[in-house]
Parts: structure tokens; C-alpha cells; sequence
């Protein structure tokens, strides 16, 4: 039962080959709880209080966090889901279980005057790989892509002529975000860069990289990360620099220059509403701490 789920997350849902990996860790994990091997799962035998003790295990005697407990639930409701839909059993004993509650820590983004350090356009750079590392900033930051997004660029999906970029998102969802002319501008110097490589005539990655051996391959998510933590550890104070941390300044920055919610959900992909109005706490954050330090009636001061 478990292997069938898994083939139909990975075939039927398109589901990455990553996160089909992690259902099976967590139904194994539960199976291993029950005291039975994946091949003997047998849903019959499952109880709303072998789930529940389960959710205790993970939480109190294992130290899982909340959003790790919760990962690991969801994973065995959406095979018992499966098990419905496909007639193999007619009650899901995860229906009510409560998962534990979460704090859901609020974005974190670099600042303003961060990203315009970060994002000086070196006009006298002329090797490759400085030309590179500044287009990865530029895009992340106007975009809004995830890193594996990025990875996943071709040049067909780089359409200059239109101004704007074709991104596959999660479940090879589709979408398209605009650009702008002077990142179109970095763009072209990358791409006469990138000519001056020996490209092989199979080569469709739109982002590469070139290893010990002088060879030209796609780029990997480590070089992806070092880019991004080399060059904002330069500019930031904060103690994460990823991929992801721009994607968050990205909507920041949109949502503070007035974009609109859901325009910016579809900029970003988010398939729920919900997803993008954290976004919306950072914004209101930020402007309760700047009227707390500005105001006089804000908050009470020592005489």
C-alpha cells in the first residue's frame, strides 16, 4: 500500500523526487511506532490513539519539534486520503487528531539599503563567474524565485523579448513574472559571458558552472547557497543568508511599495492566499515599532 502511495505521489502528482522521499521516511516512521514493517501496513489495524500516541512519541520523547510533528501528520493523512479515494479503506482515523500548535515565526528579509548594497552593478567586471554571482542576487531578489526554481531555469524560460521569466513551481506549476530592462540588461552581459564557455551542444541549463576540471556543468545547489551567503554575509547583519531570505525580501519590498496581496501571490506561486499574508504581519510590525519610537503617546516614558 505504502509503495502504490508513493508511486502515485511521485507519477500521478508530480511530486518531487525530495519530498516523495520524506512521505516514506515518515510513514516508515510510523509503521516502525506500530511495530511492523511498511510491507505489513495494514490501515485495519490502525486506532485514532495509536496516531495520537504517536504525535506524544515525537513531541516529548524524541524532542520533534511542532512544524516536525505536524510535517510527519500530514504525511499520513494524505496516504490515508489515498486509501479512500482509491477504495482501499473507508475510514481515516487521522481525521481527528489534533496536531500540536504552532508559532509561526514571521519572515525574516534583508534591509533596503542592504539589497542596494548587495546589488551595485559592476560595469567593470569581466570574468564569468563575478558576472554570474551578481545576476544571482538581481534575480533572486526581483523575482522572487525559489532556489530551486533558479535551478531549474532553461533559456527558453528566459524570454527577453518579452521581459519576462517562466517559472515552474511546485507540482511543475506554471507561472510568469515580469522584468525589468536593467536586469534584462544583466542578463544579456551573463549570457555573452556564458557563449565564451565550451557549452556542450546538449547544454539547456540556464545557470552553470565551471568545476576542477574546466568543465561546464548546470549549477548545483551548493554553489547556489555559497553565492548567496558569500555575497550578503558581506552586506547583512543577519545570521541566515539563503536563497529564501530574498524570496521573502522580494514580497517585503513588493508589498511595501504597494503591490497588491494577491498579485504578489501569484508573483510568488503560492497556491493559498494564506501564505502570502505573513507578509502582511512583517509589513505591520515594522510600522508598530517605528509609531512606538516616534510617537509620544505610543508607549510610556520615564519622566
Amino acid at each position: 500500500m505504502i509503495q502504490h502511495f508513493l508511486d502515485y505521489m511521485a507519477i500521478e502528482k508530480k511530486y518531487s523526487d525530495k519530498t516523495v522521499l520524506a512521505y516514506g521516511k515518515d510513514l516508515r516512521n510510523f509503521c516502525s511506532f506500530c511495530g511492523w514493517e511498511p510491507a505489513d501496513f495494514d490501515p485495519a489495524k490502525v486506532t485514532e490513539a495509536d496516531v495520537r500516541e504517536w504525535l506524544v512519541e515525537m513531541m516529548d520523547k524524541d524532542g520533534n519539534s511542532a512544524r516536525s510533528v505536524r510535517r510527519r501528520l500530514s504525511s499520513l493523512r494524505s496516504f490515508y486520503k489515498f486509501l479512500l479515494r482509491t477504495g482501499q479503506y473507508s475510514h481515516d482515523v487521522t481525521q481527528l487528531v489534533v496536531p500540536p500548535k504552532m508559532d509561526k515565526p514571521l519572515p525574516i528579509f534583508f534591509k533596503q539599503s542592504e539589497m542596494e548594497r548587495a546589488t551595485v552593478y559592476d560595469e567593470q567586471a569581466d570574468d564569468f563567474t563575478s558576472i554570474r554571482d551578481s545576476l544571482i542576487i538581481q534575480m533572486l531578489y526581483q523575482t522572487g524565485m525559489r532556489r530551486a526554481e533558479m535551478l531549474g531555469l532553461t533559456d527558453g524560460d528566459v524570454r527577453l523579448d518579452a521581459a519576462e521569466v517562466r517559472i515552474f513551481g511546485k507540482r511543475r506549476k506554471e507561472r510568469i513574472v515580469p522584468i525589468g530592462e536593467h536586469l534584462i540588461a544583466q542578463i544579456r552581459r551573463y549570457l555573452e559571458a556564458r557563449n565564451e564557455l565550451p557549452l556542450t551542444a546538449a547544454q539547456n541549463a540556464f545557470f552553470v558552472q565551471v568545476n576542477h576540471k574546466n568543465e561546464v556543468t548546470p549549477m548545483n545547489m551548493q554553489t547556489l547557497y555559497k553565492v548567496v551567503c558569500t555575497r550578503m554575509g558581506e552586506v547583512s547583519t543577519l545570521k541566515k543568508h539563503s536563497p529564501h531570505v530574498l524570496r521573502h525580501t522580494f514580497a517585503t519590498t513588493m508589498l511595501n511599495n504597494g503591490a497588491d496581496i494577491r498579485t504578489i501571490q501569484q508573483l510568488m506561486g503560492h497556491a493559498s492566499l494564506a501564505a502570502t499574508q505573513i507578509y502582511t504581519h512583517t509589513t505591520f510590525e515594522q510600522i508598530q515599532k517605528i509609531y512606538n519610537a516616534a510617537h509620544p503617546r505610543a508607549t510610556k516614558r520615564k519622566e
